[in-house]
Order: structure tokens, then sequence, then C-alpha cells
């Protein structure tokens, strides 16, 4: 059978690629082989599978995970939602408070870790000094040592660092719903509320669905907050998978059960990109 030669669109593409499976695909495949063999390279099977699988601290690992990823979603889509609408509205100073919105996402992921590990430190931050201040508790409290509150503490500051994502998106698909529907709605006796629930929010829907699954990525593999503050502590309370599967691999050294893990949680990944997918592709045929 005789091989059909490149047409140049084809050619244009083709370095990308190439790359393409230099950097992703084939460290996938090595990953994939990794996870199957032992640490002198002799096949193993699932050995590496089994023992991931039942190390008890990998559940609670999941779990703080998931815990994780939908808390951070979910504030950051409340939070973003508002101020997007906010910030849609006509008001003195518009731009200044447009500007000063993006600062949270501009701003490095590790310049914000830090600075906000500080605010949360028991006996010098600025956020136990105002809750003393105020009354509001009577002496400083662990915010990042407390297994009860470090999770919270995390998810608020991933929410802080991302809703204005979410925010610029809103206001993107905002600027395209037609000023003569707001007007309708206004002759009919509706309110900023009714307008927000039956004009804003169905034409944000297919903004929001793409947003959302951006932020569960990002969430997912997104190790630089929660890594530079607690680094997985206290006792595994903040540890998620990425981490796990980091230091499994690059302290530890045990690069079978990384590569393991990182088989496990691509599937994880997968499973819930799928199931998100089809819950959307059902809404859109009803």
């Amino acid at each position: 059978m005789k091989l059909k030669p490149l047409n140049p669109g084809q050619w244009f593409i083709l370095p990308t690629l190439l790359l393409l499976a230099m950097l992703v695909i084939y460290p996938m495949i090595e990953t994939a082989k990794l996870s199957v063999t032992d640490a002198q390279g002799a096949f193993a099977g699932f050995r590496n599978f089994n023992m991931v699988i039942n190390a008890p601290s990998n559940r609670l690992i999941l779990f703080n995970t998931v815990y994780y990823v939908f808390g951070s979603v979910f504030f950051q889509l409340v939070i973003g939602i508002l101020a997007g609408i906010l910030i849609n509205q006509r008001f003195g100073g518009r731009t200044l408070v447009r500007s000063l919105m993006l600062i949270p996402w501009v701003v490095p992921g590790i310049v914000a870790a830090m600075t906000w590990a500080w605010m949360f430190h028991t006996d010098y931050g600025i956020i136990n000094y105002m809750l003393m201040t105020l009354g509001i508790i009577e002496q400083p409290f662990g915010w990042l040592t407390n297994p009860h509150t470090v999770m919270p503490a995390l998810i608020t500051v991933n929410s802080w660092k991302m809703f204005p994502f979410v925010a610029v998106m809103v206001l993107a698909g905002l600027q395209s719903v037609p000023e003569e529907l707001y007007e309708a709605a206004r002759v009919d006796g509706a309110n900023f509320w009714h307008e927000v629930w039956h004009i804003m929010l169905p034409h944000l829907r297919p903004v929001l669905i793409s947003v959302t699954l951006l932020l569960t990525i990002w969430a997912l593999d997104g190790i630089t907050i929660i890594y530079s503050i607690t680094g997985g502590g206290p006792a595994n309370r903040s540890m998620i998978m990425p981490i796990q599967i980091y230091l499994q691999a690059f302290q530890y050294f045990e690069f079978n059960r990384a590569a393991a893990l990182s088989v496990l949680y691509f599937l994880f990944i997968a499973v819930l990109i799928v199931l998100y997918m089809r819950v959307f592709a059902t809404q859109e045929k009803e």
C-alpha cells in the first residue's frame, strides 16, 4: 500500500505533533511502563497498584483532594460570578475596581502562598491580630496547624487567587447580553435579582460550563499553594494527590509506586472529565 505524501497543512503541523509526542505522549508511556515494573526494571504486574490502593494514607489523601477541588471550585464560581456581575454595572471608579480585582490573579502563586502563610501565622499573623482586636477570639488560633481548619484556610487562599479569572469570564459573557432584554424585563416589573436569575445566568451558562471544567483541571493538578504553605501537613490533613506523587518519587525515591499512583490519578481525572462532559451533552440536548 502506497502512502500518500503529506500536504502543506500537514507539514505545517508536523513539528508541533512531534513536539507534543516528545513532551507528552512519550512520558505518559514511560510512566505507564514504570508503574508495572519494580526498582530493577523487572515486570511486577499490578503489585505497585495494589500497594498504593491498600495504603491507608492514600484514602485520606484522595478525600482531601476531592474536598480541596470541589470546595475551591465552588467558592471560586460563587465569588467570581458575584464579582463579574458587580463590575458589569455602571458606577464611578468601575475601571479602577476592575484593575484592582485582577491583582490576586496576576500575583505569582508562590508569592500569594507565602503572603497568606504569614497572614495565617499563629503568633504573628494579621488575621489572628484582627480577630483578637475585634474580640472574636481570645487567643491566637492555629489556622494552618489545626486539622479541622487547615483545609478551609487553603481553600480560602485558592478561591482568592482564582476568582478574578471567573469574574473576567463572566464579565465577557455579560457584555454579549442584548440590552433589549433588560429593558423588556424592567417594563414587566422585574427587579435586579430577577434580571440576574432569568437573564444573566441563563446567558452565562456556556461560559460557566467551560470555566468550571478549567477550574477543576487546574485545581486537580495545582500544588503550589498547599505545598508552599503546609507541605501537606499537619498529619496529612492537607495532603493532596499531586503532592503525594511528588513526594513518593523525589523524596522517598519510590518511582514505581509514584508512577502507579500517577496512572490511577490520571484515570480518576479522566473519569471526572468524561462524566462532566456527558452531563454537559445531556443538558445541551434538553
